[in-house]
């Protein structure tokens, strides 16, 4: 909700704040961003690089000669891409379950209130998915040393 805007922009713009905004939460920068590639613009790399934070995806110029380093790279981009995929999945879910991409509110505000509703069920289920699972988990643990 923090970079919630209904006007047109390039969301590459974005990372140098939520950077900032990370740190502001946390007290401490996070050891590594994974991004799309439009986030790899060279001010986000050096902005990152300067920070000590490693920016997901291939680095920028020619492929490294070193056959290791270039299995090391493609190793590193296939766990980001992994990581990345999950946090799409959780995008798309709540555009088809959750209404995310049925709004029809006219208000700016209302957007806002049904976004933050949307937002809000969405940790609910999860948290109770979580609480199913411990408590089944603990049901079946019990069940298993009656028998």
């Amino acid at each position: 909700m923090e970079h919630l805007s209904f006007d047109a922009f390039n969301e590459a713009n974005t990372l140098i704040a939520s950077v900032n905004n990370y740190y502001h939460r946390f007290g401490f920068c996070p050891k590594a961003v994974v991004v799309d590639k439009i986030y790899r613009n060279r001010e986000n790399i050096n902005f990152c690089k300067s920070l000590g934070i490693r920016l997901s995806g291939p680095p920028l110029g020619r492929p490294a000669k070193d056959l290791e380093l270039l299995k090391a790279q493609r190793r590193e981009e296939r766990l980001d891409a992994k990581v990345r995929n999950r946090v799409e999945a959780i995008f798309g879910e709540g555009k088809r379950l959750y209404g995310l991409g049925r709004i029809m509110a006219r208000l700016r505000e209302t957007s806002e209130t049904v976004i933050a509703m949307q937002l809000l069920v969405m940790n609910l289920e999860r948290r109770l998915r979580i609480l199913f699972a411990h408590f089944f988990g603990v049901v079946f643990d019990l069940i298993n040393f009656v028998f």
